[in-house]
């Protein structure tokens, strides 16, 4: 349900750095939000927090308390890559803040699109354009699966078991954001399980997909086992629409997508809920490249692209959406010559004035 934004209304966006090359990307997207908010009247408020492994060493925890506070406060969140492998335990402060605040604030849909661009040839085929709608707060994820501790345990030093969590609730809105999503493209939906194996836990997935599947039957439907669904993605992925599944088989499986497409370095994705949305790149931190300027910053802006479509739609506010397709348009002009594309796509320019360009094609 939308709201009408009021006059003048201010919207914050909290961005947090993340670690690695984070804090580059964020300085990137950062500008060309502004670049965005002084052409199209957005009247944004950016504001700025630490996580990771700077907030670890200046207080304690990698996902401070008045972090969370700040992100229930804003319209709109960009979380960096954040290294959460390198973590402490959480109980010497290291949390994770991506799963932290899927959890906290809902974010149960993790839209990742996997679209190629024209001078980028997909790796497998002439063209890519597929949405996974990744399911976000349950499943084998054992931080999002417990009301309690972890749903991952020892009970020997060599025994590890895990617990997988599937609900109708979040299987059915999971379910009706991929419909959604079809109604405004293909109206294809192709449901992703493994319910020969996992009988009990995908049968209810399935279950629920289906309860709402009759809800649209003019759709085109179909189901597909995950590892077959991995062989028809490298097949032949200009087939796919909108694909939706459970959480740890869309991660894989939108990664193996976005490779497709091109690079995982153009990878933008949103994690939304019913008040809440937060952009992320869908890659990580990559640690090495970090303060080189080097790292291709278009998967975070194209995340805050669909940040700003979120925006539009909540507050009914369609200027929110004209500047997205700026970002996305600024984002398909330069990595259609090669020369001013970021080195990891093979072209020749760093971060920074890979940035500049963007800038230049959106003050144009």
């Amino acid at each position: 349900m939308s709201t009408k934004m009021k006059k003048n209304q201010m919207v914050k966006i909290l961005c947090l750095d993340g670690d690695g090359i984070g804090p580059e990307i964020a300085t990137a997207t950062r500008n060309v939000l502004a670049a965005v908010d002084r052409r199209f009247g957005l009247n944004l408020e950016l504001q700025s927090a630490e996580i990771g492994f700077k907030s670890l060493e200046a207080s304690g925890s990698t996902f401070p308390n008045e972090v969370v506070i700040a992100a229930k406060k804003a319209d709109g969140i960009i979380m960096s890559p954040v290294s959460t492998n390198e973590y402490p335990p959480e109980s010497e402060g290291g949390i994770n803040p991506s799963g932290f605040l899927r959890k906290e604030l809902d974010l149960y849909a993790n839209i990742r699109p996997a679209k190629s661009f024209v001078g980028l040839p997909p790796r497998v085929g002439d063209h890519i354009d597929l949405i996974i709608a990744r399911e976000n707060t349950e499943g084998f994820y054992s931080d999002r699966s417990m009301f309690f501790g972890r749903a991952e345990f020892m009970p020997s030093e060599d025994m590890a078991l895990s617990v997988r969590k599937i609900t109708r609730k979040a299987s059915t809105r999971i379910a009706r954001t991929a419909f959604a999503l079809a109604a405004q493209r293909r109206r294809k939906i192709t449901v992703v399980h493994k319910a020969n194996v996992f009988r009990v836990s995908d049968g209810l997935f399935l279950d629920a997909v289906r309860a709402v599947r009759d809800e649209f039957p003019d759709f085109e439907y179909e189901e597909q086992i995950v590892d077959a669904m991995a062989a028809l993605l490298i097949r032949d992925p200009a087939q796919f629409d909108v694909i939706v599944t459970t959480n740890m088989f869309g991660d894989i499986l939108s990664d193996e997508a976005s490779e497709i497409a091109g690079s995982l370095g153009m990878a933008a994705s949103l994690n939304a809920g019913e008040h809440f949305a937060m952009a992320q790149a869908q890659h990580g931190s990559a640690p090495s490249l970090a303060g080189q300027d080097i790292a291709n910053p278009s998967s975070l802006i194209g995340s805050a692209a669909m940040l700003l479509r979120w925006i539009a739609k909540r507050y009914d506010a369609p200027h929110f959406c004209f500047a997205a397709e700026a970002i996305e348009s600024a984002i398909a002009t330069a990595v259609a010559n090669q020369r001013t594309r970021t080195r990891d796509l093979g072209g020749e320019l760093g971060t920074n004035d890979y940035t500049d360009k963007l800038l230049e094609i959106i003050n144009k």
